[in-house]
Protein backbone atom coordinates (compact mmCIF):
# COMPACT_ATOMS: atom_id res chain seq x y z
CA UNK A 1 0.00 0.00 0.00
CA UNK A 2 2.82 2.31 0.33
CA UNK A 3 4.53 2.10 -2.70
CA UNK A 4 1.12 2.16 -4.18
CA UNK A 5 0.48 5.41 -2.06
CA UNK A 6 4.76 6.38 -3.20
CA UNK A 7 4.06 5.56 -6.65
CA UNK A 8 0.64 7.59 -7.25
CA UNK A 9 1.53 10.86 -5.37
CA UNK A 10 4.82 10.95 -7.49
CA UNK A 11 2.69 12.01 -10.21
CA UNK A 12 0.75 15.42 -8.33
CA UNK A 13 3.91 16.76 -9.79
CA UNK A 14 1.97 19.57 -12.45
CA UNK A 15 5.07 19.32 -14.60
CA UNK A 16 3.94 15.60 -14.93
CA UNK A 17 0.88 16.18 -16.38
CA UNK A 18 2.27 18.76 -19.03
CA UNK A 19 4.81 16.17 -20.26
CA UNK A 20 1.83 13.34 -20.35
CA UNK A 21 -0.01 16.18 -22.42
CA UNK A 22 2.48 16.62 -24.80
CA UNK A 23 3.07 12.86 -24.99
CA UNK A 24 -0.48 12.07 -25.69
CA UNK A 25 -0.53 15.18 -28.40
CA UNK A 26 2.64 13.67 -30.11
CA UNK A 27 1.73 10.05 -30.31
CA UNK A 28 -1.52 10.58 -31.77
CA UNK A 29 -0.03 12.84 -34.52
CA UNK A 30 2.47 9.85 -34.48
CA UNK A 31 0.17 7.33 -35.07
CA UNK A 32 -1.98 9.27 -37.56
CA UNK A 33 1.01 9.84 -39.70
CA UNK A 34 1.55 6.46 -42.38
CA UNK A 35 4.75 5.90 -41.93
CA UNK A 36 6.05 7.13 -38.48
CA UNK A 37 6.18 4.58 -36.06
CA UNK A 38 5.69 4.27 -32.31
CA UNK A 39 8.98 3.29 -32.42
CA UNK A 40 10.80 5.98 -34.23
CA UNK A 41 8.90 8.26 -32.40
CA UNK A 42 9.78 6.65 -28.69
CA UNK A 43 13.23 7.26 -29.94
CA UNK A 44 13.48 10.42 -31.49
CA UNK A 45 11.95 11.72 -27.94
CA UNK A 46 14.37 9.77 -25.81
CA UNK A 47 17.14 12.22 -26.80
CA UNK A 48 15.33 15.04 -25.73
CA UNK A 49 13.47 13.42 -22.33
CA UNK A 50 17.24 11.94 -20.83
CA UNK A 51 17.65 15.56 -19.23
CA UNK A 52 14.74 15.72 -17.74
CA UNK A 53 13.45 13.33 -14.40
CA UNK A 54 13.43 9.80 -15.07
CA UNK A 55 9.35 10.12 -14.29
CA UNK A 56 9.31 13.02 -16.65
CA UNK A 57 10.94 11.58 -19.19
CA UNK A 58 8.70 8.22 -18.59
CA UNK A 59 5.50 10.25 -18.84
CA UNK A 60 6.34 11.81 -22.39
CA UNK A 61 8.02 7.98 -23.83
CA UNK A 62 4.87 5.74 -21.99
CA UNK A 63 2.22 8.12 -23.51
CA UNK A 64 3.66 8.24 -27.05
CA UNK A 65 3.82 4.45 -26.92
CA UNK A 66 0.03 4.45 -25.84
CA UNK A 67 -1.18 7.52 -27.82
CA UNK A 68 0.31 5.89 -31.24
CA UNK A 69 -2.09 3.10 -30.52
CA UNK A 70 -5.23 5.01 -30.53
CA UNK A 71 -4.00 7.80 -34.11
CA UNK A 72 -2.67 4.97 -35.99
CA UNK A 73 -6.15 3.64 -36.13
CA UNK A 74 -6.98 6.62 -38.34
CA UNK A 75 -5.20 6.19 -41.84
CA UNK A 76 -5.40 2.11 -41.15
CA UNK A 77 -9.61 2.93 -41.84
CA UNK A 78 -9.22 6.02 -44.26
CA UNK A 79 -6.94 5.40 -46.43
CA UNK A 80 -6.08 2.36 -45.83
CA UNK A 81 -2.51 2.45 -44.78
CA UNK A 82 -1.59 1.25 -41.03
CA UNK A 83 -0.14 4.38 -39.19
CA UNK A 84 1.81 1.70 -37.02
CA UNK A 85 2.36 -2.16 -37.70
CA UNK A 86 0.02 -2.54 -34.36
CA UNK A 87 -2.88 -1.12 -37.05
CA UNK A 88 -2.29 -3.86 -39.95
CA UNK A 89 -4.74 -6.36 -38.70
CA UNK A 90 -7.36 -2.95 -38.41
CA UNK A 91 -7.14 -2.57 -42.26
CA UNK A 92 -8.63 -5.68 -43.00
CA UNK A 93 -12.14 -4.68 -41.92
CA UNK A 94 -11.71 -0.97 -41.15
CA UNK A 95 -11.35 0.51 -44.96
CA UNK A 96 -13.87 -1.57 -45.94
CA UNK A 97 -16.53 -0.16 -43.44
CA UNK A 98 -14.93 3.23 -44.74
CA UNK A 99 -15.97 2.60 -48.28
CA UNK A 100 -19.65 1.65 -46.63
CA UNK A 101 -19.76 5.08 -45.54
CA UNK A 102 -19.19 3.82 -42.17
CA UNK A 103 -16.37 5.29 -41.29
CA UNK A 104 -17.19 7.21 -38.02
CA UNK A 105 -18.76 4.14 -36.37
CA UNK A 106 -15.23 2.18 -37.56
CA UNK A 107 -13.09 4.83 -35.81
CA UNK A 108 -15.14 5.39 -32.80
CA UNK A 109 -15.62 1.91 -31.93
CA UNK A 110 -11.39 1.50 -32.02
CA UNK A 111 -10.88 3.97 -30.09
CA UNK A 112 -13.03 2.46 -27.15
CA UNK A 113 -12.01 -0.84 -27.74
CA UNK A 114 -8.41 0.14 -27.70
CA UNK A 115 -9.12 1.68 -24.03
CA UNK A 116 -10.58 -1.63 -23.20
CA UNK A 117 -7.63 -3.13 -24.66
CA UNK A 118 -5.34 -0.97 -22.61
CA UNK A 119 -7.03 -0.91 -19.46
CA UNK A 120 -6.21 -5.16 -19.19
CA UNK A 121 -2.85 -4.67 -20.52
CA UNK A 122 -2.10 -2.32 -17.69
CA UNK A 123 -4.18 -4.66 -15.24
CA UNK A 124 -1.40 -7.52 -16.60
CA UNK A 125 0.96 -5.16 -15.43
CA UNK A 126 -0.12 -4.29 -12.24
CA UNK A 127 -0.77 -7.58 -11.32
CA UNK A 128 1.90 -9.64 -12.84
CA UNK A 129 5.25 -7.48 -12.28
CA UNK A 130 5.73 -7.90 -8.94
CA UNK A 131 5.29 -11.53 -8.58
CA UNK A 132 7.79 -12.35 -11.79
CA UNK A 133 9.89 -9.92 -10.38
CA UNK A 134 9.82 -11.94 -6.96
CA UNK A 135 10.70 -15.47 -8.91
CA UNK A 136 13.39 -13.77 -10.84
CA UNK A 137 15.33 -12.69 -8.04
CA UNK A 138 17.16 -16.19 -7.28
CA UNK A 139 18.25 -15.71 -10.94
CA UNK A 140 22.15 -15.57 -10.38
CA UNK A 141 24.57 -15.31 -13.65
CA UNK A 142 23.50 -18.49 -15.26
CA UNK A 143 19.64 -17.78 -15.08
CA UNK A 144 20.64 -13.91 -16.29
CA UNK A 145 22.57 -14.83 -19.30
CA UNK A 146 19.79 -17.61 -20.21
CA UNK A 147 17.04 -15.19 -19.51
CA UNK A 148 19.18 -12.84 -21.95
CA UNK A 149 19.63 -15.94 -24.49
CA UNK A 150 15.47 -16.68 -24.40
CA UNK A 151 14.49 -12.81 -24.79
CA UNK A 152 17.06 -12.55 -27.70
CA UNK A 153 15.71 -15.73 -29.69
CA UNK A 154 12.28 -15.11 -29.09
CA UNK A 155 12.54 -11.57 -31.02
CA UNK A 156 14.09 -13.45 -33.68
CA UNK A 157 11.57 -15.92 -33.85
CA UNK A 158 9.27 -13.57 -34.19
CA UNK A 159 11.14 -11.54 -36.38
CA UNK A 160 7.92 -11.37 -39.20
CA UNK A 161 9.02 -15.17 -40.07
CA UNK A 162 12.36 -14.54 -41.15
CA UNK A 163 14.13 -16.18 -38.56
CA UNK A 164 17.64 -16.42 -40.51
CA UNK A 165 17.90 -12.95 -41.16
CA UNK A 166 16.93 -12.26 -38.01
CA UNK A 167 19.28 -14.41 -36.27
CA UNK A 168 22.13 -12.33 -38.51
CA UNK A 169 20.62 -9.15 -37.08
CA UNK A 170 20.72 -10.59 -33.31
CA UNK A 171 24.54 -11.68 -34.11
CA UNK A 172 25.69 -8.46 -35.59
CA UNK A 173 23.89 -6.84 -32.33
CA UNK A 174 25.54 -8.90 -30.23
CA UNK A 175 29.28 -8.00 -31.88
CA UNK A 176 28.24 -4.51 -31.71
CA UNK A 177 27.68 -4.54 -28.17
CA UNK A 178 31.68 -5.97 -27.39
CA UNK A 179 32.58 -2.50 -28.69
CA UNK A 180 34.16 -0.36 -25.70
CA UNK A 181 35.37 -1.62 -22.15
CA UNK A 182 35.69 -5.13 -20.98
CA UNK A 183 32.97 -5.89 -18.46
CA UNK A 184 35.52 -8.18 -16.71
CA UNK A 185 39.18 -6.71 -16.87
CA UNK A 186 37.90 -2.31 -18.17
CA UNK A 187 40.13 -3.23 -20.92
CA UNK A 188 38.95 -1.37 -23.86
CA UNK A 189 37.92 -3.31 -27.19
CA UNK A 190 37.45 -2.57 -30.69
CA UNK A 191 37.36 1.20 -30.79
CA UNK A 192 39.67 2.02 -33.07
CA UNK A 193 41.29 4.54 -31.09
CA UNK A 194 38.59 6.69 -30.68
CA UNK A 195 37.47 7.95 -27.04
CA UNK A 196 33.96 8.74 -27.91
CA UNK A 197 33.48 4.77 -28.08
CA UNK A 198 35.21 4.06 -25.33
CA UNK A 199 31.61 3.58 -22.94
CA UNK A 200 30.23 1.53 -26.23
CA UNK A 201 28.27 2.54 -29.03
CA UNK A 202 25.87 5.47 -27.98
CA UNK A 203 22.65 4.07 -27.66
CA UNK A 204 20.24 7.07 -28.67
CA UNK A 205 22.42 7.21 -31.97
CA UNK A 206 21.76 3.89 -33.03
CA UNK A 207 18.55 3.85 -32.52
CA UNK A 208 17.36 6.96 -34.08
CA UNK A 209 19.50 5.80 -36.71
CA UNK A 210 17.90 2.25 -37.28
CA UNK A 211 14.32 3.96 -36.92
CA UNK A 212 14.22 7.02 -37.52
CA UNK A 213 16.75 8.07 -40.30
CA UNK A 214 16.57 4.70 -41.93
CA UNK A 215 12.87 4.94 -42.14
CA UNK A 216 13.17 8.40 -44.10
CA UNK A 217 15.66 7.48 -46.39
CA UNK A 218 13.45 4.10 -47.05
CA UNK A 219 10.41 6.77 -47.70
CA UNK A 220 12.90 8.54 -50.32
CA UNK A 221 13.37 5.57 -52.44
CA UNK A 222 9.81 4.19 -52.11
CA UNK A 223 8.10 6.96 -52.59
CA UNK A 224 5.47 7.22 -55.60
CA UNK A 225 3.36 10.05 -56.85
CA UNK A 226 -0.32 8.28 -55.88
CA UNK A 227 0.90 5.77 -53.94
CA UNK A 228 -1.60 6.33 -51.71
CA UNK A 229 -5.72 6.34 -51.77
CA UNK A 230 -7.17 9.76 -51.30
CA UNK A 231 -8.48 9.53 -47.64
CA UNK A 232 -12.19 9.15 -47.42
CA UNK A 233 -13.83 12.30 -45.76
CA UNK A 234 -17.06 11.25 -45.44
CA UNK A 235 -17.04 9.84 -41.60
CA UNK A 236 -21.41 9.21 -41.97
CA UNK A 237 -22.59 8.30 -38.09
CA UNK A 238 -20.52 8.67 -35.36
CA UNK A 239 -21.93 7.34 -32.64
CA UNK A 240 -22.28 3.11 -32.57
CA UNK A 241 -25.55 2.26 -32.14
CA UNK A 242 -27.09 -0.27 -29.36
CA UNK A 243 -27.04 -2.99 -31.93
CA UNK A 244 -23.18 -2.31 -32.69
CA UNK A 245 -22.51 -1.69 -29.03
CA UNK A 246 -23.94 -6.16 -28.69
CA UNK A 247 -22.09 -7.16 -31.35
CA UNK A 248 -18.57 -5.35 -29.86
CA UNK A 249 -18.57 -7.46 -26.42
CA UNK A 250 -17.47 -10.66 -27.77
CA UNK A 251 -14.94 -9.64 -29.97
CA UNK A 252 -13.59 -7.02 -27.75
CA UNK A 253 -13.76 -9.79 -24.75
CA UNK A 254 -11.27 -12.05 -27.39
CA UNK A 255 -9.43 -9.38 -28.46
CA UNK A 256 -8.28 -8.98 -24.73
CA UNK A 257 -7.50 -12.33 -23.92
CA UNK A 258 -5.77 -13.08 -26.92
CA UNK A 259 -3.68 -9.55 -26.43
CA UNK A 260 -2.91 -10.27 -22.41
CA UNK A 261 -1.14 -13.58 -23.27
CA UNK A 262 0.95 -12.71 -26.57
CA UNK A 263 2.26 -9.15 -24.63
CA UNK A 264 3.81 -11.23 -22.13
CA UNK A 265 6.00 -13.06 -24.51
CA UNK A 266 9.07 -11.18 -25.56
CA UNK A 267 9.25 -9.89 -28.77
CA UNK A 268 5.57 -10.62 -30.24
CA UNK A 269 4.36 -6.89 -30.26
CA UNK A 270 0.79 -5.70 -31.28
CA UNK A 271 1.00 -6.48 -35.19
CA UNK A 272 1.26 -10.34 -34.17
CA UNK A 273 -1.84 -10.31 -31.46
CA UNK A 274 -3.75 -7.81 -33.77
CA UNK A 275 -3.71 -10.66 -36.84
CA UNK A 276 -4.27 -13.47 -34.20
CA UNK A 277 -7.13 -12.05 -32.29
CA UNK A 278 -8.58 -11.15 -35.27
CA UNK A 279 -8.61 -14.75 -36.60
CA UNK A 280 -9.28 -15.63 -33.51
CA UNK A 281 -12.90 -14.03 -33.18
CA UNK A 282 -13.73 -15.16 -37.29
CA UNK A 283 -13.59 -18.15 -35.86
CA UNK A 284 -15.65 -17.48 -33.16
CA UNK A 285 -18.26 -15.41 -34.99
CA UNK A 286 -21.83 -16.07 -36.01
CA UNK A 287 -20.83 -14.11 -39.23
CA UNK A 288 -17.65 -15.36 -40.30
CA UNK A 289 -18.13 -14.28 -43.71
CA UNK A 290 -18.29 -10.60 -42.90
CA UNK A 291 -14.75 -10.31 -41.91
CA UNK A 292 -12.62 -8.93 -44.49
CA UNK A 293 -15.32 -7.16 -46.38
CA UNK A 294 -16.36 -4.47 -42.84
CA UNK A 295 -17.17 -6.56 -40.50
CA UNK A 296 -16.98 -4.29 -36.89
CA UNK A 297 -16.39 -7.32 -35.13
CA UNK A 298 -13.23 -7.19 -36.98
CA UNK A 299 -12.20 -4.16 -36.39
CA UNK A 300 -13.00 -4.72 -32.04
CA UNK A 301 -11.12 -7.89 -31.88
CA UNK A 302 -8.21 -6.60 -33.84
CA UNK A 303 -7.52 -2.80 -32.43
CA UNK A 304 -8.68 -4.70 -28.70
CA UNK A 305 -5.72 -7.43 -29.37
CA UNK A 306 -3.15 -4.82 -30.37
CA UNK A 307 -3.33 -2.69 -27.38
CA UNK A 308 -3.72 -4.84 -24.75
CA UNK A 309 -0.07 -6.17 -25.67
CA UNK A 310 1.22 -2.73 -24.07
CA UNK A 311 0.94 -3.86 -20.29
CA UNK A 312 2.42 -7.63 -21.22
CA UNK A 313 5.11 -5.70 -22.42
CA UNK A 314 5.53 -3.25 -20.05
CA UNK A 315 5.79 -6.12 -17.63
CA UNK A 316 8.22 -8.45 -19.04
CA UNK A 317 10.36 -4.99 -19.63
CA UNK A 318 10.68 -3.96 -15.79
CA UNK A 319 10.29 -7.46 -14.11
CA UNK A 320 13.35 -9.48 -16.12
CA UNK A 321 14.90 -7.02 -18.02
CA UNK A 322 13.63 -8.02 -21.47
CA UNK A 323 12.04 -5.97 -23.52
CA UNK A 324 8.45 -7.34 -24.63
CA UNK A 325 8.87 -5.24 -28.10
CA UNK A 326 10.72 -2.83 -30.15
CA UNK A 327 9.65 0.69 -28.36
CA UNK A 328 9.94 -0.79 -24.86
CA UNK A 329 13.82 -1.86 -26.00
CA UNK A 330 14.34 1.64 -27.34
CA UNK A 331 12.42 2.95 -23.53
CA UNK A 332 14.86 0.27 -22.15
CA UNK A 333 17.87 2.58 -23.38
CA UNK A 334 16.67 5.16 -21.69
CA UNK A 335 15.71 3.95 -18.31
CA UNK A 336 19.43 2.71 -17.63
CA UNK A 337 20.49 6.27 -18.80
CA UNK A 338 18.33 7.30 -16.40
CA UNK A 339 19.82 4.86 -13.57
CA UNK A 340 16.85 2.57 -13.15
CA UNK A 341 18.46 -0.85 -13.99
CA UNK A 342 14.99 -3.04 -15.35
CA UNK A 343 14.84 -6.53 -13.56
CA UNK A 344 13.91 -8.06 -10.67
CA UNK A 345 16.48 -5.53 -8.60
CA UNK A 346 14.04 -2.75 -9.80
CA UNK A 347 11.26 -3.67 -7.56
CA UNK A 348 13.69 -3.84 -4.44
CA UNK A 349 15.15 -0.09 -5.16
CA UNK A 350 12.04 1.49 -6.77
CA UNK A 351 8.93 -0.62 -5.52
CA UNK A 352 6.50 2.79 -6.18
CA UNK A 353 7.83 2.86 -10.15
CA UNK A 354 5.62 0.04 -11.22
CA UNK A 355 2.51 1.73 -9.76
CA UNK A 356 3.83 5.51 -11.63
CA UNK A 357 3.78 3.68 -14.34
CA UNK A 358 0.50 2.00 -14.56
CA UNK A 359 -0.77 5.20 -13.95
CA UNK A 360 1.36 7.01 -16.37
CA UNK A 361 -0.38 4.42 -18.81
CA UNK A 362 -3.90 4.74 -16.98
CA UNK A 363 -3.83 8.68 -17.89
CA UNK A 364 -2.21 8.37 -21.20
CA UNK A 365 -5.37 5.96 -22.28
CA UNK A 366 -7.94 8.55 -21.02
CA UNK A 367 -5.92 10.82 -22.88
CA UNK A 368 -6.05 9.37 -25.59
CA UNK A 369 -9.73 8.12 -25.34
CA UNK A 370 -10.86 11.52 -25.08
CA UNK A 371 -8.79 13.12 -28.42
CA UNK A 372 -9.89 9.98 -29.88
CA UNK A 373 -13.83 10.50 -29.38
CA UNK A 374 -13.12 14.28 -29.87
CA UNK A 375 -11.26 14.17 -33.16
CA UNK A 376 -12.13 16.68 -35.29
CA UNK A 377 -12.43 16.33 -39.24
CA UNK A 378 -8.67 18.10 -39.62
CA UNK A 379 -7.42 14.82 -38.86
CA UNK A 380 -8.25 13.52 -42.63
CA UNK A 381 -6.50 16.42 -43.80
CA UNK A 382 -3.26 15.90 -41.76
CA UNK A 383 -3.38 12.63 -43.81
CA UNK A 384 -2.77 14.50 -47.19
CA UNK A 385 0.41 16.56 -45.45
CA UNK A 386 3.07 16.45 -48.10
CA UNK A 387 5.53 13.74 -47.39
CA UNK A 388 9.06 15.73 -48.35
CA UNK A 389 7.80 17.83 -45.45
CA UNK A 390 7.37 15.71 -42.80
CA UNK A 391 10.56 13.81 -44.06
CA UNK A 392 12.47 17.34 -43.36
CA UNK A 393 11.09 17.37 -39.87
CA UNK A 394 12.39 14.11 -39.06
CA UNK A 395 15.49 14.58 -39.92
CA UNK A 396 16.38 17.57 -38.27
CA UNK A 397 14.88 15.92 -34.93
CA UNK A 398 17.30 13.29 -35.78
CA UNK A 399 20.06 15.39 -35.71
CA UNK A 400 19.38 17.88 -32.79
CA UNK A 401 18.19 14.82 -30.72
CA UNK A 402 20.88 13.04 -31.25
CA UNK A 403 23.37 15.68 -30.67
CA UNK A 404 21.89 16.91 -27.87
CA UNK A 405 22.53 13.68 -25.46
CA UNK A 406 25.99 14.04 -25.30
CA UNK A 407 26.72 17.60 -27.53
CA UNK A 408 28.39 15.83 -29.81
CA UNK A 409 29.00 15.86 -33.57
CA UNK A 410 30.66 12.52 -33.74
CA UNK A 411 26.57 11.32 -32.34
CA UNK A 412 25.29 12.61 -35.29
CA UNK A 413 27.67 11.30 -37.62
CA UNK A 414 27.20 7.77 -35.98
CA UNK A 415 23.56 8.13 -36.56
CA UNK A 416 23.58 8.62 -39.87
CA UNK A 417 25.97 5.40 -40.31
CA UNK A 418 23.32 3.41 -38.48
CA UNK A 419 20.76 4.83 -40.61
CA UNK A 420 22.54 3.34 -43.66
CA UNK A 421 23.31 0.46 -41.93
CA UNK A 422 19.25 0.42 -41.37
CA UNK A 423 18.58 1.41 -44.87
CA UNK A 424 20.25 -1.85 -45.68
CA UNK A 425 18.67 -3.68 -43.53
CA UNK A 426 15.52 -2.85 -44.74
CA UNK A 427 15.76 -2.89 -47.96
CA UNK A 428 17.17 -6.62 -47.91
CA UNK A 429 14.46 -7.65 -45.41
CA UNK A 430 16.83 -8.10 -42.04
CA UNK A 431 14.91 -6.55 -39.05
CA UNK A 432 16.00 -4.26 -37.31
CA UNK A 433 14.40 -5.49 -33.83
CA UNK A 434 16.89 -8.01 -33.07
CA UNK A 435 20.02 -5.65 -33.68
CA UNK A 436 18.79 -3.47 -31.08
CA UNK A 437 18.35 -6.47 -28.58
CA UNK A 438 21.57 -7.62 -29.48
CA UNK A 439 23.35 -3.86 -28.52
CA UNK A 440 21.23 -3.36 -25.59
CA UNK A 441 21.83 -7.07 -23.99
CA UNK A 442 24.92 -8.27 -25.43
CA UNK A 443 27.03 -7.08 -22.27
CA UNK A 444 24.48 -8.10 -20.36
CA UNK A 445 24.72 -11.44 -21.60
CA UNK A 446 28.77 -11.60 -21.69
CA UNK A 447 28.71 -10.64 -18.01
CA UNK A 448 26.77 -12.88 -16.82
CA UNK A 449 28.35 -15.97 -18.98
CA UNK A 450 31.86 -15.02 -17.60
CA UNK A 451 30.99 -14.60 -14.44
CA UNK A 452 28.81 -18.30 -14.24
CA UNK A 453 32.00 -19.70 -16.12
CA UNK A 454 34.42 -18.42 -13.57
CA UNK A 455 32.35 -19.14 -10.56
CA UNK A 456 31.38 -22.95 -11.34
CA UNK A 457 32.84 -23.32 -15.21
CA UNK A 458 30.59 -24.83 -17.81
CA UNK A 459 28.95 -26.97 -14.75
CA UNK A 460 27.03 -23.69 -14.23
CA UNK A 461 24.83 -23.56 -17.13
CA UNK A 462 23.40 -27.30 -17.60
CA UNK A 463 23.50 -27.63 -14.05
CA UNK A 464 20.85 -25.05 -13.31
CA UNK A 465 16.98 -26.24 -14.17
CA UNK A 466 16.10 -22.52 -15.03
CA UNK A 467 19.23 -21.70 -17.33
CA UNK A 468 18.47 -25.25 -19.59
CA UNK A 469 14.84 -24.67 -19.20
CA UNK A 470 15.08 -21.07 -20.66
CA UNK A 471 17.81 -22.31 -23.05
CA UNK A 472 15.70 -25.25 -24.50
CA UNK A 473 12.86 -22.62 -25.04
CA UNK A 474 15.15 -20.17 -27.14
CA UNK A 475 15.89 -23.14 -29.35
CA UNK A 476 12.30 -24.33 -29.64
CA UNK A 477 11.70 -20.64 -30.74
CA UNK A 478 14.26 -20.89 -33.42
CA UNK A 479 13.15 -23.88 -34.10
CA UNK A 480 9.48 -23.83 -34.66
CA UNK A 481 9.30 -22.63 -38.13
CA UNK A 482 11.25 -25.00 -40.08
CA UNK A 483 9.41 -28.06 -37.39
CA UNK A 484 6.20 -26.74 -38.65
CA UNK A 485 6.83 -26.88 -42.11
CA UNK A 486 7.84 -30.36 -41.60
CA UNK A 487 4.74 -31.44 -40.08
CA UNK A 488 2.89 -29.68 -42.43
CA UNK A 489 4.28 -31.06 -45.52
CA UNK A 490 2.94 -34.84 -44.73
CA UNK A 491 -0.55 -33.58 -44.22
CA UNK A 492 -0.58 -31.56 -47.61
CA UNK A 493 0.56 -34.69 -49.70
CA UNK A 494 -1.71 -36.85 -47.71
CA UNK A 495 -4.45 -34.64 -48.66
CA UNK A 496 -3.77 -34.34 -52.15
CA UNK A 497 -3.28 -38.20 -52.58
CA UNK A 498 -6.64 -38.78 -51.35
CA UNK A 499 -7.86 -35.82 -53.64
CA UNK A 500 -6.37 -38.28 -56.49
CA UNK A 501 -8.05 -41.49 -55.33
CA UNK A 502 -10.64 -42.89 -57.48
Amino acid sequence: MTALLDGVGALLDPTIGLCLLIGVLLGTLVGAVPGVTATMAVALAAGFTLTLEPLQGLAVLLSIYVAAQFGDRVPAILINTPGTPASIATTFDGYPMAKQGRAGIALTSSALVSAVGSVVGIAILLLAARPLADLALGFGPPELFALVVFGLTMMIGVAAGKVTKGLVAGVAGLLLGTVGRDPITGDARFTLGVDELSSGIPFIAAIVGLFGVAEVLHQVLCSRTGDRPAPITQLGQWWPSREDRRTLRRPTAIGAGVGAVVGIVPGAGGDIAGVIGWDRARRASRRPQDFGRGSLEGVAAADTASTATMGGSVTTTLAIGVPGDSVMAVMLGSMIIWGLQPGPSLFVNSPDLVWSIGTIMLLATAGALALALVRMRGVVKLLALPQHHLWAVILTFCMVGTFAVQNSVFDVGLMMVFGLIGLFMRQFGFPPGPLVLGLILGPLAESSLRRALLIDGAAAIYTSPVALGLLLLGALALAGPALRRIVRRPGRKEDRDAVRAP
